[in-house]
């Protein structure tokens, strides 16, 4: 049985040729610019280099030219590329093509206001009605008089390159000349990851470096799915190996002995080097380890919580003026070259973190406060969630509890959250402790509690 389509304020994800259809990325594609209307500046788009993201392109833009709507295909790009490429081609928005980590079967469409950001609650909310309304309406054709034209863009990753360059000292990271292994896993990573590396004077080993989606590996970066990697980065004999998601937002970290560190410290390690530099509040999400909010408590600043989801981090660093923000998945947001998570921001943030501290990446890792993160799943009818989640709530009522976001209680030096899937019928169970005894304690806590109360 196909996966369902799942559609969110930001976007759509589902099972290429099942769920997720030419005719239904047309109707999304069409919904998005209608809830513009009014704004005549064309749409870019983009996609990841997995199978069916050339047919996507090729009918969301035929959808967006009758109805009138001018488009930029920018061909295979990174996510980050693509809210870099909105904002330097004056865009009235973009359209991403991507299933981020998902297996190869799937696609999807990710929203960017003109902004150059994925599009914000209020936005996704706007594009929804006017969809549904289009899967029994017909689309606004125009007449041949009102057409839109499509256009190429061909320098893709110039402006984000120079973005990121502009962020970190270069001279010192080339001095260094480090040798680095890049896992781009075929996607659009090594589009901009390959350059900026060798502009920033690094030795690169590529692999995965060919943007046809023919993953080597489990998309996700996460270590059991980069397990056959380490093998290479103990041949190469690398200072740091690099690996990206498909559309590369994300970036997971193995140090210079071959040990995966992780995704959970590439925004620990950044929002370090950053504070280091210029002082200013931070943001994750809720479900993001603690050592960012205690880097910075140790410079004096403030590290404030959103709630899961790029949106959200992104509204957040906004209102607090945040100098950096990230979530938890290996995506660190550096408002200087755009707010979108970016793994091209990771590498060179932990590479200057590397060149000025003179110190290898396994030392940088081991310098931070240490924490043990499990996370488990729960499955529960759909209709008795929210009913657990006030449970918990309630018999958690003594401690700190936030409701932002499913149900979060922080203890003095740990924390657990129980939120519901926007996928599934489950409910996610976080929990993080000083080690992993006391994480594995609090988790068959959680749940303990959640199972009672379903």
């Amino acid at each position: 049985m196909p996966a369902p389509l799942i559609i969110s304020v930001s976007g759509l994800r589902g099972e290429i040729g099942a769920t997720l259809t030419p005719e239904v990325a047309m109707r999304y594609a069409a919904a998005f610019s209608a809830s513009l209307a009014g704004d005549g500046r064309p749409f870019v788009i983009t996609r990841d280099g997995r199978a069916g993201g050339s047919a996507l392109a090729d009918a969301i833009a035929a959808a967006l030219c009758s109805v009138g709507r001018s488009v930029i295909d920018a061909g295979i790009a990174a996510t980050p590329t693509t809210g870099v490429l909105v904002r330097h081609l004056k865009a009235a928005g973009g359209i991403q093509i991507s299933a981020s980590h998902n297996p190869r079967r799937f696609n999807g469409l990710k929203l960017f206001s003109a902004a150059g950001r994925v599009i914000p609650k209020a936005e996704g909310e706007a594009v929804l009605p006017v969809y549904h309304r289009f899967q029994t309406e017909p689309l606004p054709w125009v007449d041949v008089e009102h057409l839109g034209e499509k256009s190429l863009c061909d320098e893709t990753i110039r402006a984000h390159m120079n973005a990121v360059l502009a962020t970190v000292d270069a001279e010192a990271i080339r001095a260094k000349g480090f040798r680095v292994l890049l896992d781009s896993n075929h996607g659009a990573g090594s589009l901009l990851g390959r350059p900026l590396l060798e502009a920033l004077g690094c030795e690169v080993v590529g692999v995965g470096q060919t943007p046809d989606g023919a993953f080597e590996h489990t998309p996700e970066p996460t270590a059991e799915n980069l397990a056959p990697i380490l093998q290479t980065v103990r041949q190469a004999k690398v200072d740091i190996a690099l690996c990206q998601d498909p559309d590369a937002d994300r970036l997971a970290l193995i140090d210079e002995n071959a040990r995966y560190i992780g995704e959970e410290y590439t925004v620990a390690i950044c929002a370090k080097n950053r504070l280091a530099k210029e002082p200013g509040p931070v943001v994750i999400n809720a479900a993001t380890s603690r050592m960012t909010i205690d880097i910075a408590e140790s410079f004096g600043q403030k590290c404030f919580r959103s709630p899961v989801g790029e949106a959200n981090v992104v509204d957040c660093m906004i209102a607090n003026g945040a100098v950096f923000g990230g979530e938890g998945n290996g995506g660190p947001i550096d408002p200087r070259v755009g707010f979108v998570r970016d793994s091209f921001v990771g590498m060179a943030m932990v590479l200057e973190a590397m060149a000025l501290r003179g110190l290898p990446l396994s030392r940088l890792a081991d310098e931070l406060p240490s924490y043990a993160i499990i996370k488990r799943k729960v499955t529960l009818p759909a209709e008795r969630i929210a009913a657990v989640l006030d449970g918990l709530a309630e018999k958690y009522a003594g401690e700190k509890v936030d409701r932002s976001d499913g149900v979060r209680v922080d203890f003095q030096r740990s924390w657990a959250l129980v939120r519901a899937s926007n996928t599934e019928p489950i409910v996610r169970i976080i929990v993080e402790a000083p080690d992993e005894a006391a994480a594995e304690d609090l988790c068959d806590r959680f749940q303990r509690d959640t199972e009672a109360l379903a």
